[in-house]
């Protein structure tokens, strides 16, 4: 799922409590004294919302970084059951919530331990093959049932979007082409609106949340955290986080986008990246460097468009 972290954990929020083995191990065993013997490993992660801890060979517990990752542990731990199932790759399995002890605030997950590895933008090694199961992948998690589904985190309009987006612009001057970038994202905003009805999105499709064999397939999808119903442009981020442009094409056709839901989706991806370049760049180097990578695929995108 991720690889061991090496030196000291590096806090990514203010409010972000103390996160280590021993406190990992203070929880498990009082709350499943049946895996208290088990070694606990601190895992190596691009994630923002919670922190990874091997227990053992087969499972992994889940801890929230900070109150607003909070809710994620029960939105995975009442729908990850459901919806599992019904997709194409494997997807967490909730083995048992911790509640919170042990100097712990906080609700907290054990799940059973996924294989596979994180794709690297830009190195994807068969990027037809992962295209065509990415899009499998978003077209399956559409096609659930979204009656009682929660609204998604990034579910509803761009327009949400507009203030956080030009304030990350306006923070990033002398880092990227900020006119450029504006520009991009008012045309983003013109695009049609989703008027359909409210479909089950991920809402968090990057390279840190997908799990690839070595055959270079799609192996899981994790983190659901942000997952619900709403517009599903969001989940074609990956198109450009992840992808080439060489097979963005193949990933669309997959998954069915017209035009307008196209264009949603790549303002998703340039506001994401805009928002978290400089809040992370510092403190979650990976991401902030997946996130140069957007904005410069979309701004070369743009470029050969013109």
């Amino acid at each position: 799922m991720s690889a061991f972290h090496s030196g000291p954990p590096r806090k990514m929020h203010a409010d972000e409590p103390d996160l280590d083995a021993p406190l990992v191990q203070r929880l498990i065993a009082r709350r499943f004294p049946q895996w208290a013997g088990l070694p606990v490993r601190r895992l190596a992660s691009s994630g923002t919302e919670n922190a990874m801890f091997r227990l053992g060979s087969e499972l992994v517990v889940r801890l929230p970084r900070r109150p607003g990752a909070v809710p994620d542990v029960v939105r995975e731990q009442q729908w990850l059951p459901r919806l599992g199932p019904l997709l194409p790759a494997a997807v967490p399995e909730p083995l048992g919530v911790g509640e919170p002890d042990a100097g712990f605030p906080w609700p907290w997950s054990v799940y059973r331990w996924l294989d596979g590895r994180n794709p690297v933008a830009g190195a994807v090694a068969e990027p037809e093959r992962l295209a065509e199961d990415l899009g499998a992948f978003v077209r399956a998690l559409r096609d659930a049932d979204p009656q009682d589904g929660p609204p998604g985190y990034r579910g509803g309009p761009l327009t949400d979007r507009d203030e956080p987006t030009r304030a990350a612009v306006a923070a990033l001057a002398g880092s990227v082409d900020t006119g450029a970038v504006t520009a991009l994202w008012e045309r983003a905003l013109t695009a049609p609106a989703h008027t359909g009805e409210p479909v089950w999105a991920h809402g968090d499709l990057s390279p840190g949340n997908v799990l690839v064999g070595g055959d270079g397939r799609l192996r899981a999808v994790i983190d659901f955290g942000t997952a619900g119903t709403g517009d599903p442009a969001v989940d074609l981020v990956v198109a450009w986080n992840l992808l080439p442009a060489s097979s963005r094409g193949i990933f669309r056709a997959a998954v069915g986008a017209d035009d307008a839901e196209w264009a949603r989706g790549r303002g998703w991806a340039l506001s994401i990246s805009l928002i978290q370049l400089p809040y992370y760049r510092d403190t979650n180097p990976a991401l902030a460097e997946n996130s140069r990578h957007v904005i410069a695929e979309i701004l070369d995108e743009a470029g050969r468009a013109s």
